[in-house]
């Protein structure tokens, strides 16, 4: 390469790898956790429906129902809906609502055409809930004794009529320890929260379908997952259909109140986040310029560097060296930020590059595939391009 070319690359690297750096120093400041509940001796707890949805959940659903009901400084019931089990969930959640009347099982109407099976499930738990306050979780989260009050009390004190947590991601496969910590670095990188708190467009929600806090009054009004039916990220669309409707939303950091293992093996990653791909950054309106903003700020940055490296540096124009290498350090800075603030692993920041290339190659797999129509399942059930 020439050294004007060396130059320009150095300069595009350092550019690009700035962004989600000062963002996510920005954002650091704001994204806060949940309070803790307010509640004084003559005051009742707030009414709060818990609402899961439970598909093949035998594993992992009496390990959630316990989680739940040693809730504190809440009065709550506990409502699950049996989406077509075939391994027992519905049996194990029967036998737990017989020691604790504050457990309900909700049998699941047959998926209606073109309704995705959370949205659906979701759905109908809002419908059976008796409590005004609605408390969405996976069956996936585990829950502290106070992660509901909290949620609840951030959701009074934020002002927003939908509020959602990110909880802390445990890994153990390779994907799962490469990959997972992205979420964070996406989130706080390329959003800008203080504005998206002020400015109520749908283009700037966020959230996390692990975990949502609404009100029921509210949950109507935007329309609910009914709004979203044929999604498959709630994660993304149910925010942006309350901000459709005029309502605000906001995020919190759930890493202290909750943790969430979402997949236990590689392939299930890939499949996973292959999945809502198209509903985010792999959408086809999105994925070319958030493939140049990652591709030039988090893998350009490592690639020029090791270049300079193997080559010793020759044409190289003396000022391009640090400017590379301030590149990388931008580059790392958000993922080491991360690690220490959410307890993510810093062997998995060290190899982010990698885990970028990878990030991406999903994104463009779950496009092509939508664009030759090929269907995938989840759960054991077919998922239909959108």
């Amino acid at each position: 390469m020439t050294p004007l070319l060396i130059g320009t690359l150095a300069v595009i690297a350092v550019a690009l790898a700035a962004l989600p750096a000062l963002l996510t120093v920005a954002n650091l400041q704001v994204f806060g956790r949940a309070p803790e509940p307010a509640l004084e001796r003559h005051e009742h707890p707030p009414r709060v429906s818990v609402l899961v949805p439970a598909r093949n959940e035998a594993a992992a659903i009496e390990r959630l129902v316990r989680d739940v009901l040693a809730s504190r400084d809440v009065d709550l019931e506990l409502v699950i809906l049996d989406d077509d089990s075939t391994d027992g969930t519905a049996a194990i959640v029967e036998r737990l609502a017989t020691d604790d009347p504050r457990v309900r099982l909700v049998r699941g109407k047959p998926l209606p055409p073109g309704w995705c099976g959370k949205q659906h499930a979701c759905w109908q738990l809002a419908a059976a809930a008796r409590h005004e306050i609605l408390v969405f979780l996976d069956t996936d989260v585990s829950p502290t004794a106070d992660a509901v009050a909290r949620g609840v009390a951030f959701l009074e004190r934020s002002g927003a009529a939908l509020v959602s947590g990110f909880p802390l991601q445990k890994t153990g496969s390779f994907l799962e320890w490469l990959l997972l910590p992205l979420i964070h670095f996406v989130l706080l990188g390329f959003l800008p929260l203080a504005r998206s708190r002020t400015d109520n467009a749908p283009g700037m929600a966020a959230g996390c379908g692990q975990l949502f806090i609404t009100r029921k009054a509210d949950y109507d009004r935007a329309g609910g997952h009914a709004a979203i039916k044929g999604s498959l990220h709630d994660g993304i669309k149910l925010p942006r259909a309350y901000r459709r409707a005029g309502l605000r939303t906001d995020i919190f950091d759930a890493t202290d109140i909750a943790t969430c293992r979402m997949y236990s093996r590689s392939i299930d990653v890939w499949k996973g986040l292959a999945k809502n791909a198209t509903e985010g950054i792999g959408a086809p309106t999105t994925i070319v310029p958030f493939t140049l903003l990652l591709a030039g700020g988090q893998i350009l940055p490592f690639a020029l560097v090791a270049l300079g490296l193997a080559t010793g540096w020759r044409h190289w124009p003396a000022w391009a060296i640090p400017v590379a290498c301030l590149a990388v350090a931008l580059a790392w800075l958000p993922r080491l930020l991360a690690a220490t603030k959410f307890g993510q692993s810093l062997s998995s920041a060290v190899f982010h590059p990698l885990g970028i290339l990878v990030f991406l190659a999903i994104q463009w797999f779950a496009l092509i595939r939508r664009l030759l129509g090929l269907k995938t399942s989840w759960r054991g059930r077919a998922l239909v391009p959108q």
